[in-house]
């Protein structure tokens, strides 16, 4: 009883990971030793199912917790404190970052590795700023909230890989995370689609490439972190007054301290 309780409490902490800004519900899978049992799930369900079910229910129950008990909330403070909120979530991003870069090198970093981060941040980089320029808007719809279901899968079955850092910039973090929090099935049943067809397509694909090329597929995610953390600081709210800035500058160090306190606790409760 006591190793399901425990089991709950991670697979709440997964949930948080998924939704919560630059923290990777697959890194948390990782490091609780629970990555391998469901990626071997997704990627053959049917066979699975009576080996790994009872294995991964406490996990699912706790990830159903934390995913939809936490959406609300960061809905409200998305919508009436955005700029601070966002300082908070730049700083768990930040606090994360050496723990993600250390997991990427776990199995050895080649000149390949750091070519991947810097590519894939300036891939991201000139999209975004590509998106400014053009002042390109984009109206979250059906297919929009598809999309965000697929970031969201991808953010569990890719290890390092946090949806909020994709969808943000877009101007579709909000939006999503407030439909999940107020059960919109305008947008979860979107999201369930997006989510499913991503698991079905690519669970097995991910997987394989991440037992090929670990060190190269995970840095690859560090560049796509650290450009999509970059383009979404709120730089022009540090300006506007002195205590905006010290607000924000308050939640850029909570969030930090934040994702340290967090980290730790993820390698005392690590599965060996």
């Amino acid at each position: 009883m006591s190793n399901f309780v425990l089991r709950i409490l991670q697979g709440t902490l997964i949930g948080l990971g998924a939704v919560l800004p630059g923290i990777s519900g697959g890194v948390l899978c990782v490091i609780f030793g629970v990555y391998t049992v469901i990626m071997e799930f997704l990627a053959d369900p049917f066979r699975k199912l009576k080996s790994h079910f009872p294995k991964l229910l406490p996990i699912g129950i706790g990830g159903v917790i934390g995913f939809i008990g936490i959406a609300k909330l960061l809905g409200f403070f998305l919508e009436r404190y955005e700029n601070p909120s966002v300082c908070l979530f730049i700083g768990l991003i930040a606090g994360m970052l050496p723990s993600l870069y250390k997991e990427a090198g776990e199995q050895g970093r080649s000149k390949k590795s750091y070519l991947s981060l810097g590519i894939a941040m300036v891939i991201v980089f000139a999209l975004l700023i590509g998106l400014k320029v053009l002042h390109v808007e984009i109206t979250p719809n059906f297919g929009w909230y598809i999309f965000c279901g697929a970031c969201l899968a991808l953010s569990v079955i890719a290890p390092g890989m946090s949806f909020s850092t994709t969808l943000m910039p877009l101007g579709l973090y909000e939006p999503f995370v407030a439909g999940i929090g107020d059960f919109d099935f305008g947008v979860l049943i979107p999201g369930g689609i997006g989510a499913l067809a991503t698991v079905i397509l690519f669970a097995k694909a991910v997987d394989m490439l991440f037992k090929k090329h670990y060190s190269v597929a995970f840095h690859a995610i560090v560049g796509v972190v650290i450009a999509a953390t970059i383009m979404i600081v709120p730089f022009k709210s540090f300006t506007v007054s002195v205590g905006a800035c010290v607000v924000n500058v308050v939640c850029l160090a909570v969030g930090i301290v934040a994702a340290l306190l967090l980290d730790k606790f993820n390698q005392k409760y690590a599965v060996k």
